[in-house]
């Protein structure tokens, strides 16, 4: 169990900034530290007399004992107060709760897993979640890992961080895109039985260093056996992911297995890539429908192929989706991946040209970002 900073009593100079923890209820005092020390942050125990209003306003979190709210209802509104009632049967909690200013009142042990999430934000200095874009091709060889990879590589050249989640176990391993094959770190089958709640900041070191983008970090796959993450495993990274802020890209098989379906209902939008040709046309309506059934904003991303009458404005209208552009080829692309040069590298190219325009559409300016920027 975490031991807390000091109590009010032999406190000295201004706290730590992290949760604060006023109860001189034992039992609840205890629990709460628990949880603190699960989510991996130390909080500054007050007993014996109400907070100073310095720890009460710089505190990351407050959580007040029921016993105690009454002696801090004076300290003044601030954001992220919590009180922990003590008798699910005393009306008045709700009303001390309105004197406080709390955001909610919780009782323990059946509120546990949500305040153990609050206190993990708290440690974690949660911002604006990332935007999260999950890419899938309208058939094989379509080229959505590419675009990802592409996607991924422009977000970071503009300093954001940015996470880029393998979510195809038979794509062949998105690292070998970016030239991070052989970089020692966590792939998949590492993180296979991830549960609950991973933290953001722990997993994005813990992954392959990418010596070409230091903010871009990738998840991907190793070269065994493991085919498939459980849904519960892509929950927990995605989660983790967005937590950190920027942008999220996640490469999605057509196949829509339980784990995609969660990327999929994690996600803000999803880009279906389409060659504009009639078989692919006609296999990509079959994927847009099923991508429509896990999240409302697919668009799509037309390939022009030679000799193909069909235009890009018409293959989207027919799919029922809104077109986000067409994706011209690039010369040398072939050539680069196999020098290790990650897609969309070549800023003037149309695959980064395309990244920079449909990004510049979804992403908030960068001074608006706060955390998502390093």
């Amino acid at each position: 169990m975490s031991t807390p900073i000091a109590d009010h009593a032999t406190a000295e100079g201004p706290g730590p900034v992290g949760p604060l923890v006023v109860t001189e209820d034992e039992g609840l005092a205890e629990h709460l530290l628990r949880l603190c020390a699960a989510a991996g942050t130390e909080p500054r125990l007050i007993r014996g007399a109400p907070p100073t209003r310095e720890h009460w306003a710089g505190a990351s979190l407050v959580l007040v004992g029921d016993d105690q709210a009454p002696h801090c209802s004076g300290l003044g509104r601030r954001a992220g107060v919590l009180l922990l009632g003590l008798d699910l049967d005393d009306p008045g909690v709700w009303v001390r709760a309105v004197q406080l200013g709390a955001e909610h009142v919780l009782f323990l042990p059946d509120a546990e897993s949500w305040l153990l999430d609050r206190i993990a934000d708290a440690a974690e200095g949660v911002g604006s979640p990332a935007v999260t874009v999950a890419v899938l091709g309208g058939r094989g060889g379509a080229g959505a890992s590419t675009l990802a990879c592409a996607l991924a590589v422009t977000g970071a050249r503009t300093g954001r961080r940015t996470m880029l989640i393998d979510g195809d176990p038979l794509g062949g391993g998105l690292d070998i895109l970016l030239g991070g094959e052989t970089t020692r770190g966590l792939r998949w089958p590492d993180l296979a039985g991830s549960r609950g709640r991973v933290s953001g900041a722990e997993l994005a070191q813990a992954l392959p260093a990418l010596k070409r983008a230091s903010t871009l970090s990738c998840l991907s796959w190793d070269r065994g056996d493991t085919l498939a993450v459980p849904p519960q495993a892509m929950r927990s990274v995605l989660a983790a992911s967005r937590r950190r802020g920027g942008l999220v890209v996640v490469d999605v098989p057509r196949h829509l297995d339980e784990a995609a379906g969660q990327a999929l209902e994690q996600s803000d939008l999803a880009l279906l890539v389409v060659p504009a040709e009639l078989r692919a046309v006609v296999a990509a309506d079959r994927v847009a429908a099923a991508a429509r059934m896990r999240l409302g904003d697919v668009r799509a991303v037309v390939r022009p192929v030679r000799f193909s009458g069909l235009p890009a404005h018409r293959i989207a209208q027919g799919l029922r989706l809104e077109l986000a552009g067409e994706l011209e080829p690039e010369p040398g692309l072939a050539g680069d991946v196999d020098k290790g040069v990650p897609p969309g590298s070549r800023s003037a190219g149309p695959l980064a040209r395309f990244c920079a325009t449909f990004l510049n559409e979804v992403l908030p300016p960068v001074s608006a970002v706060g955390g998502g920027v390093y």
